[in-house]
């Protein structure tokens, strides 16, 4: 065809080249000829410094980007309706039949106690355990002063189960009450006291007059106490806590304040509860004006607020666009800084 409109494409090539010659033009990085530049030791050395420091950051870079890291936010709690879940596992230094669990919340409702199973036990416990224990403690003295380290829990879902019990032996001496209720979204009292709870009009009663004095002793061990759904990566402020009583009439209160949580990260995705915890515990003695019951009390209030537990991730994007800035930046500030434009100068007057 270009035969036949020899004169038709020769137009059209030079408007080609008019047009490549002003994109040229446009160019806003002007080039030093090949003749113009002199390759020296001391700039090759510059140069792999250059690189080295720009293969380092990209490698920092990436580690950042693999990284994730958790957000909290907060909203009204519009679930009222719903049942609450109370997982329990306690170890009370008295024997079975000399102790009741049950829950009594604000509306004076008692909840049936059918989900807790009364287990006899050895009160000491084994070398596994003891480990288990010390461990656990120790991880909660450093959840106190590193707030964030529930941050690492959340995305690595950690989960400690307790180590197997120790073999029944004659000495059970002890009553391991474990299960779970399902109680109404209101304020309660989850208790264990002396005798078995009896229902009556005005609430509930413990038969505590069947039950020697000389038999009170409500040091206990809380292997596990959380609200909701039981999940990996959550460590409850209460695991692990072992309390000695000093003598029979002795009082042990816990002060509850549960915070609904929406839990989502990239091993976990649920609905549970957070909560924290006041302990206080003091001697009943009437005749000093102390009075109450002994025994173990764990008064819960639900909070309105509820927390979403979010883990997220750098986008890809903004990862390119970090990793552009770091080489870009270096590369120019290096050829900017070491090879000026008066650098080549001389050699261009030559």
């Amino acid at each position: 065809w270009c035969g036949e409109h020899e004169g038709v494409c020769a137009q059209s090539r030079t408007e080609a080249k008019k047009a490549l010659t002003l994109v040229k033009e446009l160019d806003a990085f002007p080039k030093v000829p090949d003749s113009y530049v002199e390759a020296t030791a001391s700039g090759g050395t510059v140069s792999v410094l250059a690189f080295s420091v720009m293969a380092v950051l990209a490698f920092l870079e990436f580690f950042v980007y693999r990284n994730t890291w958790v957000s909290y936010e907060y909203e009204v709690d519009k679930d009222f309706s719903s049942k609450l879940k109370i997982n329990v596992d306690i170890t009370v230094a008295m024997r079975c039949q000399y102790i009741g669990a049950d829950v009594l919340d604000l509306a004076e409702t008692m909840v049936s106690s059918d989900g807790l199973t009364y287990e006899p036990v050895n009160f000491e416990p084994s070398p596994q355990q003891r480990i288990w224990h010390m461990t656990l403690q120790h991880i909660q003295e450093r959840l106190r002063v590193e707030h964030s380290l529930q941050d690492v829990f959340f995305k690595s879902a950690i989960k400690g189960d307790l180590p197997p019990l120790p073999e029944r032996s004659s000495s059970l001496n002890a009553c391991r009450i474990h299960g779970h209720l399902y109680v109404n979204k209101v304020a309660g009292n989850f208790h264990i006291t002396v005798g078995k709870s009896i229902p009556h009009p005005r609430g509930h009663a413990h038969l505590a007059a069947l039950v020697s004095h000389d038999a009170y002793n409500f040091s206990h061990r809380i292997d596990h106490l959380s609200f909701g759904e039981a999940l990996p990566g959550i460590i409850s402020p209460l695991d692990g806590t072992e309390k000695i009583a000093p003598d029979s009439n002795h009082m042990f209160q816990y002060f509850i304040t549960i915070v609904p949580t929406k839990l989502n990260t990239y091993k976990v995705s649920a609905d549970t509860h957070q909560y924290s915890v006041t302990e206080r515990e003091r001697v009943i003695n009437h005749a000093a004006g102390s009075h109450g019951v002994s025994g173990i009390f764990m008064k819960y209030d639900i909070s309105s607020l509820m927390v979403k537990v979010t883990e997220q991730h750098m986008p890809l994007w903004q990862f390119l666009v970090r990793l552009c800035g770091i080489i870009g930046g270096i590369f120019s500030t290096t050829v900017e800084t070491i090879f000026p434009l008066s650098y080549y100068l001389p050699i261009m007057t030559l």
